[in-house]
C-alpha cells in the first residue's frame, strides 16, 4: 500500500521515474542491435527514447501549472540531463554491422552537404569565393572516397576496410577544419556566415561519422588517428554553431533538437579529450 500512496501523493517523480526507466531499457535495447521495427526512417526504440524524453523535458517545465518547490525543480532538471545524455544514436551500434550501416546511412547527407558547399562559392564577395572554392576543393574527393570505404565496410566489416575508413575520416575531417580556418578568417561577414554554415554542416556529418568509427575502433586505434589530427577541434570549436549541428542531428535520428543539442557537446567534449 506504501508504494501505491507514494504513487498517489507523488504523481510527477513516479512519472519521471518511469519515463527514465523507459529511456534507460530503450539505451539497453539499442546497444544490442534490436530496434523492434521500423518508424519513418527511425526505429520504434529511438521514437520511444524520444518521446520519453520529451514528456520528461514537459515535466521539468512544470505543465501542471503550480509552483515547484526549488528542490523539485533541481531533481527534475538533473532528470531531464540523464535522458539525454543516455542516449546517443550515432554511437549506440557497438556492433561492427550496426557501426557500418549507420554511417553509411549518412552518406546521402555528406553528399549533399558537399554539394551545398560547392553552390556556396556564388553567394559570397567576389574578393572572398576564389579562397573559399581553394579551402574546399579537397571535399569532393575525400567524400566521395568516404563513402565508398563506408559501404565497402558495411559489405566486409572487417580490420583492413576498417583501417582504410579510419584514415579517410581523418583525412577528411582535417580538411574541414582547415577550412573552417579560412572561413573564419574572411573579413566579409556575410561571406564568412555563408561560409562557415556550409562548411559546419559537413564538418558536423564528418563527426559523426567520426564518432561511429570510434565507437567500433581499438583505443590504439583510436589514439593513431588522434595524433594525425593536427588541427584540433578545440581550434575550430569557437567558429561552430552548435544549434545548426544539433539540428542537423535531431532531423537525421528523428529526435528532439533540446537532446541532440546536449548530444553534440557530449560528442565535442569526447572527441577533444581523445586528442581530436
Amino acid at each position: 500500500m506504501n508504494a501505491i500512496s507514494n504513487i498517489w501523493n507523488h504523481p510527477k517523480t513516479s512519472a519521471a521515474g518511469l519515463l527514465i526507466a523507459v529511456v534507460t531499457i530503450a539505451g539497453v535495447l539499442s546497444q544490442q542491435g534490436i530496434s523492434l521495427g521500423k518508424a519513418g526512417s527511425g526505429s520504434v526504440v529511438s521514437l520511444v527514447t524520444a518521446v520519453a524524453t520529451a514528456l520528461l523535458g514537459l515535466l521539468a517545465k512544470d505543465p501542471d501549472g503550480s509552483q515547484p518547490s526549488s528542490g523539485q525543480t533541481a531533481r527534475l532538471g538533473a532528470w531531464m540531463l540523464i535522458a539525454l545524455l543516455l542516449p546517443l544514436p550515432w554511437i549506440e551500434g557497438c556492433t561492427a554491422a550496426g557501426a557500418a550501416q549507420d554511417i553509411v546511412n549518412w552518406t546521402p547527407s555528406l553528399q549533399s552537404a558537399v554539394a551545398c558547399v560547392d553552390s556556396t562559392a556564388a553567394l559570397l564577395a567576389p574578393a572572398d569565393a576564389p579562397a573559399f572554392a581553394t579551402a574546399t576543393a579537397s571535399f569532393d574527393a575525400a567524400s566521395n572516397l568516404l563513402v565508398s570505404q563506408a559501404k565497402a565496410y558495411l559489405a566486409n566489416p572487417s580490420a583492413t576496410t576498417l583501417a582504410q575508413l579510419q584514415g579517410q575520416v581523418v583525412t577528411l575531417q582535417q580538411q574541414v577544419n582547415a577550412a573552417l580556418l579560412q572561413a573564419a578568417g574572411i573579413k566579409n561577414s556575410a561571406s564568412q556566415q555563408h561560409a562557415l554554415a556550409a562548411i559546419q554542416a559537413v564538418g558536423t556529418i564528418v563527426t559523426a561519422m567520426l564518432s561511429i568509427v570510434q565507437s567500433v575502433s581499438s583505443k590504439t586505434a583510436v589514439a593513431q588517428m588522434a595524433a594525425h589530427s593536427t588541427i584540433k577541434l578545440a581550434t575550430v570549436v569557437p567558429f561552430l554553431n552548435i544549434d545548426q549541428a544539433a539540428k542537423m542531428i535531431a532531423a537525421h535520428y528523428n529526435e528532439p533538437v533540446v537532446q541532440a543539442q546536449v548530444q553534440v557537446a557530449q560528442v565535442e567534449q569526447d572527441e577533444m579529450n581523445a586528442g581530436f
